[in-house]
This record gives C-alpha cells, structure tokens and sequence, in this order.
C-alpha cells in the first residue's frame, strides 16, 4: 500500500490486488476503462497476463471506490473475482 499527496488536501492510496478467472485481455482492457471512469480512481491498470490489477484512487474514500471497482468488474466479466 504506497499513500501520497496529489495535492494537499487530497492523499492518493495505490494497492495491487490479484484476481481469479479473467478469462481474456480485452476484458481486463474494458475493465480498466471501467474502473477510470470512476469518480475518485486516479489511475488504474488491470493486466490479464499477470492477472493484476492496480488502483491508485483517493485514500479517504477507497473503500467505497472498491465497492464500485468490484460491481464494475462483475458485470464485464462475471465469473472474475478480485481477492482483496
């Protein structure tokens, strides 16, 4: 977990999470443009061959971007699951 300042009243957290079952590159690719569209996700990268995704979002509100993250990605690519 890497947390820092984008500006100063705004602290960024960055965490890595493994996933399961993403079947193929180009969902993981429509679930990375997903996931930035996200109000709060600063950036976000979601990689099929190493089955990882990065989110890097703002730290005080990265549980509730999680939630939406995870709702996200369920409707790309149901049978995928993110081990948080």
């Amino acid at each position: 977990m890497i947390v820092k300042e984008l500006r100063k009243d705004v602290k960024m957290m960055k965490k890595k999470f493994k996933l399961e079952d993403l079947d193929c590159a180009n969902c993981a690719a429509k679930m990375e443009e997903a996931i930035k569209k996200i109000a709060g996700v600063h950036d976000a990268t979601v990689s099929f061959m190493t089955q990882k995704m990065t989110i890097e979002a703002e730290a005080d509100k990265f549980e509730d971007i999680m939630k939406q993250v995870v709702e996200v990605c369920a409707k790309v690519e149901p049978d995928c699951r993110i081990l948080l």
